[in-house]
This record gives structure tokens, sequence and C-alpha cells, in this order.
């Protein structure tokens, strides 16, 4: 098994000599690769409303676990986890690229606790034969292309960003296409403030314990909130995801987006990124919101526009058990939401702008068009169907009380 899942992000299982030998692969195959070092504040916040960075993380080439509380997740997920610290693998790196005569780039927030100044130096020191490059940046997911020259024209093989999640998960996917030397982008947080000597790291004891966030609390007060996601809410969230959901449904609205058309109706769907072919009405959890509430931030979510009036909702009205057909970016449904099923309410908007307005998330979907009404059923997957035909009949309700 190489990878496990935790909270619908699928994390490796290598041990520190097999994610290093996989590092030296990846430097010598002559493709691009993204690593990323998932740990519980990271995991959450791709679990909670960060869709674009779940998709990032489950397209990592290389998911390696950072925090003691991925690995007792992954004990009762039955996979023993080797915790490497994103502290720990920065070094590993350098001292590989030295050895190797490989160009590193730190992309590092401007920011933070260590300058561009304050990094380069630390390297000369410690890594006096390494050839480096370090730029400070604002935590965006794209730069300007000016910010990219000087990066370009250094040609380095490997680039690490210090944004923070999710900047630097982000600016990794977006960017490596654009700087074609390199071979390995990686975001590393703080781990470049332990080596400037800015941050000093928890006594070996605590590391080995699991203690090292306690360490940080008190050295750093004010990171009690990112602690506290860590060490309390994480853990819990995985409690009930691994134990607690997969018995229960998750609430959902499907949205009925329309627009009349020549005295007709027609309908919009979208096609799922993850499955050609696979038609839907857009939809998604609740979340604790009622209907309307949720219904509005799905579509401007999904199809990123306002541009819609509310008719009717309708709760309750469709229910069914997560399949092994239904995934979310690669990961199954039932594994990414922790559901067993969704129970779903029906959303009705009308669409008042105009087709331009509509642009799909490449990450959920890959394409949207309407359809005629009456063709809804046809027109989605065949999972969808049952669902499509109780939703219609809904529709023609709001149309005979004249409320559209």
């Amino acid at each position: 098994m190489e990878t496990v899942n935790i909270l619908g992000i699928n994390v490796n299982t290598f041990t520190k000599k097999q994610v290093l030998a996989k590092i030296q692969e990846f430097l010598t195959d002559g493709r691009q690769h993204q690593i990323v070092t998932p740990n519980p504040e990271i995991i959450l916040k791709a679990a909670g409303h960060d869709e674009e960075l779940f998709y990032i993380l489950n397209k990592a080439d290389l998911a390696v676990p950072d925090g003691v509380g991925l690995k007792i997740a992954g004990w009762l997920m039955g996979a023993d986890l080797s915790r490497i610290t994103g502290a720990d693998l920065v070094k590993d790196i350098l001292q590989l690229a030295q050895e190797q005569g490989r160009r590193v780039a730190i992309f590092n927030w401007q920011a933070g606790l260590s300058g561009a100044e304050v990094i380069k130096q630390a390297l000369a020191d410690k890594y006096p034969n390494l050839q480096a490059l370090a730029l400070d940046i604002d935590q965006q997911a794209v730069i300007p292309e000016d910010k990219l020259k000087p990066v370009k024209e250094f040609k380095p093989e490997i680039v690490f960003c210090t944004l923070g999640a999710p900047y630097q998960e982000k600016f990794i996917f977006y960017n490596l296409a654009k700087l074609p030397s390199v071979k390995i982008g990686i975001g590393v947080g703080g781990a470049f403030d332990f080596l400037s000597g800015r941050i000093k790291r928890a006594p070996k004891i605590l590391r080995l314990i699991g203690l090292e966030w306690l360490w940080r609390l008190i050295k750093q007060p004010r990171r009690w909130q990112r602690i506290c996601n860590a060490v309390i809410v994480f853990p819990l969230k995985f409690f009930l995801w691994r134990f607690i959901l997969p018995w229960r449904y998750r609430r959902n609205v499907a949205c009925l987006l329309y627009k009349p058309e020549n005295g007709k109706f027609k309908i919009l769907i979208v096609e799922r990124a993850d499955e050609s072919g696979h038609w839907q009405l857009p939809q998604g959890g609740t979340d604790g919101e009622n209907l309307v509430k949720a219904g509005s931030r799905e579509l401007r979510e999904e199809i990123n526009t306002d541009k819609f009036k509310t008719v009717a909702v309708f709760p309750k009205i469709n229910a069914y058990k997560f399949g092994e057909q239904i995934s979310r970016y690669g990961v199954s449904a039932k594994l990414a939401s922790g559901y067993r099923g969704q129970k779903q309410g029906l959303f009705i908007a009308e669409f008042t702008g105009s087709d331009a307005d509509i642009k799909v998330n490449f990450w959920e979907h890959s394409t949207w068009r309407w359809v005629q009404a009456e063709k809804l059923a046809e027109a989605v997957h065949s999972f969808r169907q049952p669902a499509a035909k109780i939703f219609m009949e809904k529709f023609r309700e709001t149309k005979k009380e004249k409320r559209i």
C-alpha cells in the first residue's frame, strides 16, 4: 500500500529512505513533479471548503506526511506512516542538491521571519558549494512574468516555496510549467526559518515523542489557534470521518438553474472533471446552511457567477448511497466526504446573466451546457437519472403554481 487516505487526502506511506529515492527518481526522469507535505492543519483546510487545495494535494506526485496527528491517523487506518518533517526534508534535499551540483531556487514569503538575504546567507554558511537563488514575493498563486524572469535565467532544478498553505501549494501548481528547468517543486512553510536560526527547533526528545507542537506553542503563543486545529480539531474531525460519518448521510443541495428561451426552458448541467461523460446538476453539501443559502453558495462557487435569482426550494426529496463510480477529484466520494451517502434538497433558480458570465472550476468540472428541460433526465449520467426525474417533477410544480 503506497498511500493511505485521511479525510479524503491521499498520503504516501513511504519510509524516509524511499522518499529520498523517489526524489532522486524525479530529478532524472525528465518530467516535472510537485511534492506536498500535508500536516493536520493543511488537511483540515483541504477537507473544509478549499476544494482547489483538495484537488492539488491529490494530484501531487508525492505527499509526505508531516505531523504526529497523521501518524496516529495512519495507525487507525491500518498503515504505519513515517513522519517526515518539512524541516528535515529540506535539509536532505539541499544536501542532495549540493552533492549533485543541482541549482536551487526559493520563492520566499516577504512577510515571513526570514528574508531572502537571510536565507541566502544561511545557505552559504551551511551549504557552501550549493548554487542557490532566493526571491521575496507576496502570498499569491500567480506572479508577474518579471518576477519569474531571474529564476528562469538561473535555471534551477529544484524550487522551494515558503508561502505557507494553501498559497505555496497553489503557487507551485500554477507556476511549475512556466519554469521548464525545474524538476521538483515543493512547499515547505517555515522550514527555512529553522535553517536561518530565526526559530529554534524543539529538543530532539520532544520531536521523537510527538510534542514539537508544545514547544512551538511555548515559543510562539500567537500560533495557539493553528496548534489547536492540529492537536484538537483534527483528531475530532478524523474520529467523526473514520467511525461516525460512514453510518450517516450528508445533507446535500442540487442546484437546478434554468433560463427561459423561446417559450421553453433550458437547464444548466456540468461535466465532472474526473469522469468524462458524467453530466449532472451543480451540487454540494449544505454544511448546516438552509437550502437557499447553500444553493446560492454552491452556484457561486461552481459556476463563478451570482447572476441568478432564487425561485423555490424543496427539502429532503432524494437520497442515495455513494457507489464506487462516484468520486471527487480521483478519490471515492465515500472517502472524500466520509459519509455513507447523501440526502438531497433542491434549489431552483432562474439565470439572469449571459452565458459569458459562467465559468466552471477546472478542478471540479470540465465544461457546462444548457439542455432542454424535458431532456434533462436523458442528458445526465445514468446514476443521476432517478434524481433528475424527481427534480423535474418539482420544477413542473413550480410552473403550475406560476412561481416561474
